[in-house]
């Protein structure tokens, strides 16, 4: 007798590569807040002429870049898999996918502009 495995399709290839990214991209995002914090602590004024000559520096520039990818990769791994759990009509779940990569993209563009105006 055969048993009858009914599956619900929520995606493919998930799980161990979507785990590893949130882990690389929290990595990433807690050194560029340790360098954050490094600026914070270095007993320079808090003022824009600072921050102005801090994100001059192209390193600088570079790591914001970083840390903004990996936020918003972090996030779409986040918030796909909490849509993917709680929202079950899959035309609302398409929709709602739709919409938060369109945020996220607006977000990593905006970054990107306010960094290389």
């Amino acid at each position: 007798m055969e048993a009858v495995v009914n599956r619900i399709v929520t995606g493919a290839n998930y799980g161990l590569r979507d785990w590893l990214a949130q882990r690389v991209t929290a990595v990433a995002m807690a050194v560029y807040t340790l360098i954050i914090l490094y600026v914070f602590m270095a007993g320079m004024p808090l003022n824009y002429a600072v921050w102005k000559d801090v994100f001059a520096l192209g390193w600088m520039r570079v790591a914001t870049l970083l840390f903004a990818a990996s936020l918003a990769w972090h996030m779409w791994v986040g918030v796909r898999d909490i849509l993917m759990d709680y929202v079950k009509p899959l035309g609302w779940r398409l929709a709602l996918e739709i919409l938060v990569l369109l945020v996220i993209a607006g977000y990593l563009g905006w970054t990107i502009q306010i960094l290389w105006r």
